[in-house]
């Protein structure tokens, strides 16, 4: 056979896998695609408690038992806040807008059911002698009813199962992934190793500052509306101090907006009371200046800047978790920030080559004060990034 004939016969076989992986990377996509949500959900939990895990990893010598410790200690009780939140809103919502007129029954939505087995279960449950008269109706609008609440109470156990055990093996095998790229990508010295490093340092940087962030506003806006009741006089009163406190924590990731649209309708509400009880309007006034300086001045002047703010400016961020939520629904508030930052060190790093013409290099060329400087990942002795893949200890970070 000659050189031209094995020569093509090489292209053909090398055009052939890469139609095969192009084929693979549309189904992967699709996959993502289908579970979105559940990805970036995953996602912000591992970056958000990866610097908890390598820490964990020091002590324990065990990358399995290190994240087990994380996801218990950390993922699991902020999963666990945010359905205690949305249980209390759930519950105050439907005593403001009225159970009846809503077609909802304490914790269970029955606007989807026939009319005639609504009507049933709602009168089943104001009344439970009704049973007696109509048991074969109530019992088949109750076991339809108890069907469709079992259904959506396991997708949601599911999807948030899937979750943890995502975040759960990414920080399990992140060093053995780490290693994986940078053998893919041909070493750290390569333009794609250089851009995924980026990409994966300024990830960290933002989700677990924003975590650690959304934590400290948490606890000191609870601490606020709990010190507003216990000074408050008369009927003044915050509800739900732990929910608003954690609502109020999360809209400080917000700049500029921060903690407003969380205390000043509580200040309203105060007025509210105040005008109903005759209280004192001075001390409702007193609430809102010192909301505006612990609840606004002080996360932007010095905590946000100094949790969140180690290599991206939370101001590039803000249209990310502003027109997240409304392009995609929920999970676009981890999404969207993500692309974003994808999107940027490609142009930090890759775009100025590829405009001039030059050749690619793993140096930044655009705006080297806005987010991560790859060269850090070639100054680490290799050393610190090989490690035996078939050691359980392993305690490298994924770089």
């Amino acid at each position: 056979m000659s050189d031209r004939t094995s020569e093509l016969l090489s292209d053909r076989t090398r055009l052939g896998w890469w139609l095969f992986i192009v084929l693979l990377a549309i189904v992967a996509a699709f996959l993502a695609y289908s579970f979105v949500g559940m990805i970036v959900l995953g996602v912000f939990g591992y970056y958000a408690t990866r610097p908890v895990n390598r820490r964990l990893r020091e002590i324990v010598d065990s990358n399995g038992i290190a994240a087990s410790i994380t996801v218990l200690v950390v993922v699991v009780p902020i999963l666990l806040l945010i359905g205690y939140v949305g249980f209390n809103l759930f519950q105050q919502l439907q005593q403001a807008i009225g159970a009846s007129g809503s077609g909802a029954f304490g914790l269970v939505d029955l606007s989807a059911l026939p009319p005639a087995q609504r009507e049933t279960v709602t009168t089943l449950l104001q009344n439970p002698t009704q049973f007696i008269s109509q048991p074969q109706q109530t019992l088949q609008t109750v076991l339809q009813l108890g069907g469709t609440v079992a259904s959506a109470i396991g997708g949601t156990l599911v999807f948030l199962g899937l979750t943890v055990t995502l975040s759960f093996f990414l920080l399990q095998n992140d060093a053995a992934l780490s290693r994986g790229l940078r053998e893919l990508f041909g070493g750290r010295d390569t333009t794609a190793y250089a851009y995924a490093f980026a990409v994966d340092e300024d990830l960290e940087s933002v989700f677990f500052g924003n975590l650690l962030f959304v934590v400290a506003m948490s606890i000191i806006a609870a601490i606020t509306y709990e010190a507003t009741n216990l000074l408050a006089p008369g009927a003044l009163h915050v509800p739900m101090v732990l929910v608003l406190g954690v609502l109020t924590g999360i809209a400080s990731l917000i700049p500029i907006v921060v903690g407003k649209v969380i205390y000043l309708p509580i200040v309203a509400y105060l007025g509210f009371q105040a005008v109903r009880s005759g209280g004192s309007f001075l001390f409702v006034g007193g609430a809102l200046v010192a909301y505006f300086l612990i609840l606004d001045i002080l996360p932007q002047t010095f905590l946000q800047p100094y949790i969140t703010g180690r290599q991206l400016d939370m101001l590039v961020l803000m249209f990310g978790y502003i027109l997240g939520p409304i392009l995609f629904g929920w999970y676009g508030f981890f999404l969207l920030p993500i692309v974003f930052i994808v999107m940027l060190e490609a142009i930090r790093i890759v775009l100025p080559e590829l405009v001039r013409g030059e050749a690619l290099t793993p140096d930044v060329s655009l705006g080297e004060g806005v987010g991560t400087d790859p060269q850090s990942a070639r100054d680490i002795p290799p050393e610190e990034n090989v490690s035996d893949e078939s050691s359980e200890g392993d305690d490298t970070p994924a770089n």
